[in-house]
């Protein structure tokens, strides 16, 4: 009997468990949709930024400016856009290995309390660390951007790159490490977001007319290349949240379903121990029966 009142207390657990998980996958789910349709609105935002430099740098006049150019690379700053919470699968595990491989002279700036904890215990260069809501207000993305532009024009660093989640769907999130500055090949860049992106952000818009800048086509450059560099980092992180939740609610769906199994499990497990005990009774019933009969 004692250990059929086990079973009954750890079925009664899993199924409290299955309740919690169930409410966070309900959650997730809610949180995913609003994360994926946040960071597709913002693809064709981007693409645009993109096509404008691209015109502004090909149009005839030499400009050149800060972000642009090669720049012999002694540091690498790296942003790592991470979560701030556990529970959604292997998400950080794989962006974490992802980071092992990162070589050379680097300074890290990690976004998200997990990413903080892990280059801080690998003992990583960590010269700041930024957290963002689910939200993703555009505010605190900027305090991050104008931390790594001011290390970037100081010397302080010489690359700004972004080690991210891509979300690809609901099920699959793939680390990847995305270089922002310093700005090279425009056409390639505009290439790499248009596969990056799919067909979501429809053909780009040409404009052959000439165009007069005021006061200059170099510091109108410089102005859209620097919304074009906070607009691109902000759009990573919108990628990041929506992989984010997507990985959560795909754990606690796993994490769901797994308890109903192991609850039916338990209950035949029950049922088998209650039948026994039952049997256990009716053979001691009938072998007292019969020892009276004699």
């Amino acid at each position: 009997m004692a250990n059929m009142r086990d079973i009954r207390r750890r079925i009664k657990g899993v199924k409290n468990t299955r309740q919690i998980t169930k409410a966070m996958q309900l959650v997730a789910a809610s949180k995913m949709k609003k994360a994926q349709d946040h960071a597709k609105s913002g693809r064709a935002y981007s693409l645009l930024l993109a096509d404008m430099i691209d015109s502004l740098y090909n149009n005839g006049e030499a400009v050149g400016g800060t972000f642009f150019g090669d720049r012999k690379v002694k540091t690498r700053g790296v942003i790592v856009v991470g979560t701030d919470k556990g529970l959604c699968g292997g998400l950080n595990s794989s962006l974490f290995r992802y980071i092992q491989d990162i070589e050379g002279e680097v300074k890290f700036v990690s976004v998200g309390k997990k990413v903080k904890q892990f280059l801080s215990a690998s003992q990583r260069n960590l010269i700041a660390d930024f957290e963002v809501t689910d939200k993703v207000p555009f505010n605190e993305v900027r305090v991050v951007v104008e931390f790594m532009l001011k290390a970037y024009v100081e010397g302080e660093i010489d690359t700004v790159e972004v080690v991210y989640t891509q979300f690809v769907n609901t099920l699959v999130q793939e680390p990847e490490r995305i270089s922002i500055l310093p700005l090279g090949d425009l056409t390639e860049m505009r290439a790499k977001l248009r596969d990056r992106y799919g067909d979501e952000v429809g053909e780009s818009a040409k404009d052959d007319r000439e165009i007069l800048f005021e006061p200059n086509a170099s510091s109108m450059t410089e102005k859209i290349a620097s919304l074009f560099i906070k607009q691109q980092i902000y759009q990573l992180i919108l990628e990041a949240k929506a992989s984010e939740h997507s990985a959560r609610m795909v754990a606690m769906k796993a994490a769901t379903d797994n308890a109903s199994k192991l609850v039916d499990d338990l209950t035949l497990q029950y049922n088998r121990a209650r039948q026994a005990a039952i049997t256990q009774e009716i053979l001691e019933i009938a072998a007292a029966t019969s020892s009276n009969a004699e």
